[in-house]
């Protein structure tokens, strides 16, 4: 079968979540309770455990062969203008958005700032030990990087097919 990225992910979702069912099913049915004067035959849920542990299989495998389908895709397509693959951007997208968090606070920080005073009679101050004119255009560049890489990865995700064999 063909799909894009997104729809790999929207199947293993699928996949996952008929597990847990499937899962929870089991859980309940498995065992039972029968007072002692009741027809155990009658208050037996219905269960088949070689039947319920074959379908828990079926999806486990066809789970893996999506996830290997996906990683498998993620390591050697290439996103177009950043020269990485995938993978790769998997990796730089949190990088830019942690770079992104410390230079939001170093470019909103004051030049010089007030401390609470220890000792009595004596002020002192805080002071930024670099440009924060420069850290907020670096802000700004790696918030347009950040976007540019987001943008490029979701066309990716929703555009280019590869195969899953399930």
């Amino acid at each position: 079968m063909q799909c894009t990225s997104a729809e790999a992910a929207k199947l293993l979702r699928k996949l996952s979540e008929e597990k847990a069912a499937l899962e929870s099913q089991e859980a309940q049915s498995c065992t039972f309770r029968a007072a002692v004067n009741e027809d155990i035959g009658t208050a037996r849920p219905e269960y088949d455990y070689a039947e319920t542990q074959a379908k828990l299989a079926a999806l486990d495998e066809k789970i893996r062969t999506v996830k290997h389908a996906v990683n498998t895709f993620n390591l050697t397509h290439e996103v177009p203008g950043f020269n990485m693959t995938i993978d790769m951007m998997l990796v730089y997208i949190p990088q830019l958005t942690k770079k992104r968090q410390k230079l939001s606070v170093m470019a909103n920080r004051l030049a010089k700032i007030r401390e609470v005073v220890r000792v009595a009679g004596v002020i002192e101050y805080t002071y930024a030990n670099y440009d924060i004119e420069q850290a907020k255009k670096d802000y700004d560049a790696v918030t347009d990087e950040l976007s540019r890489a987001q943008t490029a990865l979701d066309v990716l995700n929703n555009s280019v097919k590869f195969e899953i064999n399930i």
